[in-house]
């Protein structure tokens, strides 16, 4: 049997955990730059505020008192995912980590009559250890569980686990269940799957399994075979090394200064190549990128990449960042104005056992101790501790002016009673 645990409006959890004054009221998290809705309550989502939606478009609703808005405080949100997950591991095997406020759980060797009680008790850890409200689902695959935690979150009569054991039960939740709400199911499939009448998750069960593998290829038939109780989506441990980092970001203001992009641009290939260490690979290509405002009229537009080979592949920041400066001068011009910078990293290879280039002469553009004490440094006193001269000291220029503090992350932010 499998689990997932998922978190309850996440970004929004955390951001009640410290404003109890909150909880029951309508609260949004915004994107970078204070741009749209990434996060919604209950009661946001009540008034109509809809995933995505730019918060202009429901200003009146903060400028009247309805609907409190925070910008994204991804430092905090990530130290509170790390305490749920630690959470998760005193009660089960093993978990694999999904995303940060999602985690599968393997529940092997777990007695059936425990599976029920083991649910709940887990949503209660995570909200007495942490806080946070968690959903969780359980049954005999991974999509089924995904399935599960849903109907959680659909209804709170079932306290906040949802245990799918029974072939009945199963069958009666997926003939409601929505084909285009099923892990695994993109937009573009599921609009496919209407126009041939499928429009439940048990329409989608219901058909032969060949028309799913020539239609929908391999993962296409994966879901299937789940959503039949037949497990086929492998569990780990460690998520799968992603083949491509991107970090990029646009700017709380245009930036005209050549020295102060670059400065932005530094720290956007600095987090990238941060990134590769933490999942042990090295990349073999990067490209950077430079763009104008492209809602703005009265500028020109202006988008230009420079793609580079790093060889041989790297992760060390002080050699990518070598090969950023020069592409970067390739490809800026100095009469725009920019509104967004970034870097994608591609050709990610493992970092062990890398195949040398016959011209390397054994050499390795790598400064592995060095890289891993910075990393420990800026994990250890938090992130910007240690920077590199180009990255400057100014940070990434984003509008956040409704950024609450960094409670568990920053000693200056540490919540402070009086008596």
């Amino acid at each position: 049997m499998y689990g997932l645990a998922d978190c309850n409006n996440f970004f929004v959890s955390c951001e009640r955990l410290f404003r109890p004054d909150l909880n029951g009221k309508a609260v949004v998290v915004l994107s970078n730059n204070d741009g749209c809705a990434i996060a919604r309550s209950n009661e946001a989502k009540a008034l109509g505020i809809k995933m995505g939606q730019p918060l202009y478009q429901f200003s009146n609703l903060v400028s009247s008192g309805k609907v409190t808005v925070f910008s994204s405080n991804f430092m905090l949100y990530g130290d509170i995912s790390h305490r749920v997950h630690a959470t998760l591991r005193e009660a089960v095997p093993v978990i694999e980590i999904y995303s940060i406020d999602e985690a599968f759980l393997d529940l092997t060797g777990i007695p059936d009559d425990r599976l029920d009680s083991l649910g709940h008790r887990l949503n209660r850890m995570c909200m007495r250890n942490v806080g946070v409200p968690v959903s969780v689902g359980i049954s005999h695959t991974k999509t089924l569980a995904k399935v599960a935690s849903k109907l959680c979150k659909q209804y709170p009569r079932l306290d906040g686990a949802c245990l799918m054991k029974r072939p009945q039960d199963i069958e009666k939740v997926l003939r409601k269940f929505p084909v285009e709400d099923v892990w695994g199911i993109g937009r573009r499939y599921a609009a496919r799957l209407h126009l041939h009448g499928v429009s439940t998750a048990f329409d989608f069960a219901s058909l032969p399994e060949e028309w799913v593998k020539a239609r929908m290829g391999l993962t296409g038939l994966r879901t299937w075979l789940e959503l039949h109780g037949v497990p086929s989506i492998s569990f780990g441990e460690d998520p799968e090394p992603k083949k491509q980092i991107c970090v990029s970001r646009s700017f709380a203001h245009e930036i005209t200064d050549k020295e102060e992009l670059y400065e932005q641009l530094s720290q956007f290939v600095s987090m990238a190549a941060e990134k590769l260490r933490k999942q042990g690979s090295l990349a073999s290509e990067m490209d950077i990128f430079l763009l104008t405002n492209r809602f703005k009229d009265t500028d020109r537009l202006y988008s230009r990449n420079r793609l580079e080979r790093l060889e041989p592949p790297t992760s060390d920041t002080f050699a990518i960042l070598k090969t950023a400066r020069y592409a970067f001068e390739q490809i800026y011009d100095s009469r725009v104005r920019f509104k967004k910078a970034g870097v994608t990293f591609s050709g990610i290879i493992p970092s062990e056992g890398m195949q040398m280039s016959l011209f390397d002469g054994g050499e390795t553009r790598d400064n592995g101790k060095l890289m891993s004490v910075i990393d420990s440094i800026n994990r250890k006193e938090g992130a910007g501790s240690v920077v590199f001269a180009s990255q400057g000291f100014g940070g990434v220029k984003m509008n956040r002016g409704h950024l609450s503090p960094q409670y568990t992350t920053k000693f200056d932010d540490i919540l402070k009673i009086k008596v």
